[in-house]
């Protein structure tokens, strides 16, 4: 005797009618899942009745399900009928680059929105001559796909695919724009917010035009004129603290002057600008175009007060700032700040370096290091503690095995913190050692434990900059 696994129903073949069945499911996919009254040339009977397959005499059992004997035949049991085509348990068959896959028609009905659980979406992926389903699609990550529909949302990326992948191929099949942001941020992705944009047709297009390089091609242009603005102001900066290329920034004149209401004229030294010196006008050129972008981007901008609570923009103020009090001090009161006046100006000139942050606003890789290193704050935080633990546990153990020694280098535990920083992070500057061999032996642990505690939080970091990167570039089409 030979048992078949199916469902608890009898079925009785129609013969002829099934090639008629057939041709309409092949022509019509999603129109046959809502029949109710027959499946693949197969119509629904009682369970109580006999069937006949292939010559032999069978019945229904609930338990046993169908039951193929020759020539004898075993009593129904009662039972409650079961109807695969109201319940969709019907196969279906999907071809993915050839590699097939198998399901019920239940299984992919559970997500209506998406491409594979739309009956008319996916009617046009139909192969009539395989009586299946193709897509010519990345094989491994539809596995994963398809697990998403039988598991009921349990959706993880296999190992061998790209994230990016996968990520698109969620997409294709439908997948909600909710759904793959929330496995984004499981992934570790920092996702981009979208941009909000002016109403007004004119500033919407300024605001393209300075905010978003890859916008057209006159963005792009307007994006590497201000690259070589940056990269002009930066070289400006540094070539005018080489000696031989200094040129001071005040220069002193004289203008003739009277005194005593007589006819004498005297000259009279005054301090002015070096309105001659060739850095003094690179300089001015470049803080003119810095200040007339950041005008327009203000006038353009969607959002006045998410403009000034921005911190590249304050960024972008502050670059501009030293020439603006150098030039203004001068026009205004009349007098020429030397920069060696006092260490106050000097920080004030100390502040054009800030222009080279400008270029993040440029380079993905820079803004996948600014995202990495604010996701990584609580890491970065650990690893400062394990490093202010070490620091406090091997100079109190450092001091102590070497206050014997004579000629130590250190003196009290506050001063050792310096050298265990040092060795902690495996610079060591040699300005400060260990001579006696209990304070080698410190001295090794300190090294050990160093290394210990930047391999472990760096990492975690590594991670977050690899997916905030793949996130931010990506792998841009061919066509």
């Amino acid at each position: 005797m030979q048992f078949v696994n199916t469902p608890t129903i009898g079925r009785r073949f129609l013969g002829g009618q099934y090639n008629n069945e057939v041709a309409k499911l092949r022509s019509s996919p999603a129109e046959f899942s809502s029949r109710p009254s027959s499946l693949l040339g197969f119509e629904v009977i009682s369970n109580n009745d006999y069937v006949t397959v292939d010559g032999h005499d069978t019945s229904v059992s609930d338990d046993e399900g169908l039951e193929l004997s020759s020539g004898v035949s075993s009593n129904p049991s009662d039972g409650g009928g079961h109807c695969c085509v109201n319940e969709c348990c019907q196969r279906v068959f999907i071809n993915v680059s050839g590699l097939k896959f198998e399901t019920q028609l239940k299984t992919l009905n559970r997500l209506p929105n998406t491409l594979l659980g739309n009956p008319f979406l996916r009617e046009r992926y139909w192969d009539v001559k395989h009586n299946e389903y193709f897509f010519d699609r990345h094989r491994p990550s539809f596995q994963a796909i398809l697990y998403f529909y039988q598991s009921g949302g349990r959706l993880k990326c296999p190992y061998e695919v790209p994230v990016d992948v996968f990520i698109e191929e969620l997409k294709f099949f439908g997948f909600d724009k909710e759904l793959v942001d929330d496995y984004q941020e499981i992934e570790g992705f920092i996702l981009e917010k979208e941009c909000p944009m002016p109403e007004n047709t004119t500033l919407k297009v300024i605001w393209q035009l300075f905010e978003q390089p890859r916008s057209s091609f006159a963005a792009r242009l307007v994006a590497i004129l201000s690259v070589c603005f940056i990269c002009l102001s930066i070289g400006v900066f540094c070539i005018e603290t080489v000696p031989n290329y200094s040129v001071d920034a005040c220069v002193y004149t004289y203008f003739n002057s009277t005194e005593n209401n007589s006819s004498e004229q005297l000259k009279m030294p005054a301090v002015t600008i070096n309105f001659g010196n060739h850095f003094f006008v690179l300089e001015s050129v470049c803080v003119a175009w810095f200040i007339l972008e950041l005008v327009i981007r203000f006038i353009s901008c969607p959002s006045k007060r998410s403009f000034i609570m921005s911190v590249l923009n304050w960024v972008d103020l502050t670059s501009v700032m030293p020439h603006l009090v150098f030039v203004g001090t001068y026009f205004l009161f009349g007098v020429c700040i030397d920069s060696t006046a006092s260490d106050a100006l000097v920080l004030v000139r100390v502040l054009r370096v800030m222009r080279v942050l400008k270029l993040g606003k440029h380079s993905p890789g820079l803004q996948a290091l600014a995202l990495t290193i604010r996701n990584s704050v609580q890491e970065l935080g650990l690893f400062v503690l394990f490093l202010a633990l070490g620091v406090i546990i091997f100079s109190t153990a450092m001091f102590y095995s070497e206050r014997l020694v004579e000629n130590s280098h250190f003196k009290s535990i506050p001063q050792t913190f310096w050298w265990s920083i040092v060795s902690m992070t495996t610079v060591g500057y040699g300005d400060m050692f260990p001579q006696g061999i209990a304070g080698k032996i410190v001295g090794t642990f300190t090294v050990l434990g160093g290394i210990l505690t930047i391999a472990l939080p760096v990492p975690i970091v590594v991670s977050n900059f690899n997916n905030i990167y793949s996130a931010r570039t990506g792998r841009l089409p061919l066509y």
